[in-house]
């Protein structure tokens, strides 16, 4: 058996590599209550907490189109902690920010954490 080793992989006609560890095309793990930080991520510049349970993943490195898919989860230390990570569809997608919200038996709501990924082509 062969072994393969890269440090980066770039997709023929993307701009940006993803580092072999991070084979998505970004993701984050951000504290979304009270004093909002990232705690880690990849090709996230930022994040912006636009009000309850309302996120925008700013991205560091566009994607090719407003056309991938999200992934997240999200968690409460008290209470019901199973929160869903979703797209908000009430706000459209671009290249370069993912708009998501945080959601809770129907009710958005902060998350003390919030686990972003997204996969998809870069630009």
């Amino acid at each position: 058996m062969s072994t393969l080793k890269v440090t980066n992989i770039q997709a023929t006609g993307e701009t940006a590599s993803r580092a072999v560890s991070g084979v998505a095309a970004a993701w984050v793990n951000y504290k979304g209550t009270a004093t909002n930080s990232v705690r880690d991520s990849f090709n996230v510049g930022s994040v912006t907490d636009n009000g309850n349970g309302d996120y925008s993943v700013n991205f560091t490195n566009n994607m090719a189109n407003a056309n991938y898919m999200i992934t997240g989860t999200g968690e409460q230390l008290t209470g019901n902690p199973i929160i869903e990570i979703v797209k908000d569809y009430s706000n459209a997608y671009t290249a370069s920010v993912a708009r998501i919200a945080a959601v809770q038996n129907s009710t958005r709501g902060d998350s003390v954490y919030v686990n972003f990924s997204t996969h998809g082509d870069l630009a």
